[in-house]
């Protein structure tokens, strides 16, 4: 499938490995970004896309910012839907215990593209029964 892209750095993102779900989004800053303890900031990517009908793109946290530094998303993951135009920008947190500086082109997070079915909503009075019925948060054990 292609997906129409611009990217006003001229670097078009890439995924690492033939193996890989995501490619990952670089930042576009003018100059650092500083994220300290508990800071959160919007990170723009240049990055605008053209993601056909019938498709998003998830944006999420890199496991490595993540484990390595404690750099997540604020709202986990990120949806960029298919009649979006408007740049990518990455809300990042800094869960961490130390400031992380962003640079232009560094790898902020990654983006998953995703086919997506819309769901006609049926209100009803009841639900068809099942072994589990409203059983939730843990019911299955350890």
């Amino acid at each position: 499938m292609k997906v129409r892209i611009i990217s006003k750095s001229g670097v078009l993102p890439r995924y690492e490995t033939s193996g890989s779900s995501g490619f990952d989004l670089p930042a576009y800053v003018s100059e650092p970004v500083v994220l300290k303890p508990g800071e959160r900031k919007l990170v723009p990517t240049g990055i605008f896309l053209e993601l056909p009908e019938g498709y998003e793109a998830q944006v999420r946290a890199r496991s490595g910012l993540a484990i390595k530094r404690g750099i997540g998303l604020v709202n986990g993951i990120g949806t960029v839907d298919s009649d979006y135009r408007g740049e990518l920008k990455v809300p990042l947190i800094n869960w961490g215990e130390e400031e992380f500086v962003i640079n232009s082109g560094d790898r902020i997070a990654q983006v998953v593209v995703c086919r997506f079915e819309q769901v006609r909503l049926e209100p009803v009075e009841e639900l068809d029964s099942t072994e589990r019925g409203s059983g939730g948060f843990g019911h299955t054990g350890v």
